[in-house]
């Protein structure tokens, strides 16, 4: 009789959930970043991993996204977000955040927290707070001047796989766009 072998785990999807800008809205995020003075050691973000999370949703068994994919299938909301406050957070993490959060934005975190639930996938607990990370170990970095406000007209949210390994991405494996108006 032969051995048993362990089954393989199945393999898994470090998973989230963004609104994914456009060229124009991204190349706006990446000129404010270039802005910065970013002390030896920064890690500035790639212009094309550029995007406001979200959910951070984590490893998910490949098996179950298409399950995932119709569970969090909705509308997006339409909605234009401003951005025109450059921050340095805690731990060196330098962002640019809304002036605004716009109730649809609020609205659509809070649906789609309920959609992970149904999913049976957990949600962060801490307060969402609507951001766009423009590098990481940033501590002492100073932004430039700000460009004129950033305006973007928000048409999808999606659903983000974070690449494993070097060099590492995201590809988007689903957009939820937003509803045609009448």
């Amino acid at each position: 009789m032969g051995a048993v072998r362990p089954s393989a785990p199945p393999q898994t999807l470090r998973l989230f959930l963004a609104l994914w800008p456009g060229p124009r809205t991204r190349a706006g995020f990446a000129a404010c970043r270039d802005g910065w003075h970013w002390p030896p050691g920064a890690k500035p973000v790639a212009t094309e991993k550029l995007h406001l999370t979200l959910h951070f949703i984590g490893a998910v068994p490949q098996p179950r996204l298409p399950a995932l994919v119709e569970g969090l299938q909705g509308p997006c909301p339409r909605f234009a977000l401003a951005f025109g406050h450059a921050g340095l957070w805690p731990r060196g993490t330098a962002v640019l955040r809304p002036l605004e959060e716009p109730a649809a934005l609020l609205d659509l975190h809070a649906r789609l927290s309920e959609a992970l639930r149904r999913l049976g996938l957990p949600v962060e607990a801490r307060p969402f707070r609507p951001h766009v990370t423009l590098a990481r170990r940033a501590a002492g970095a100073r932004p430039g001047p700000l460009p004129p406000l950033l305006h973007w007209p928000v048409q999808a949210y999606a659903l983000v796989q974070s690449l494993p390994g070097p060099p590492g991405g995201y590809r988007v494996l689903c957009r939820y766009p937003a509803a045609r108006r009448a």
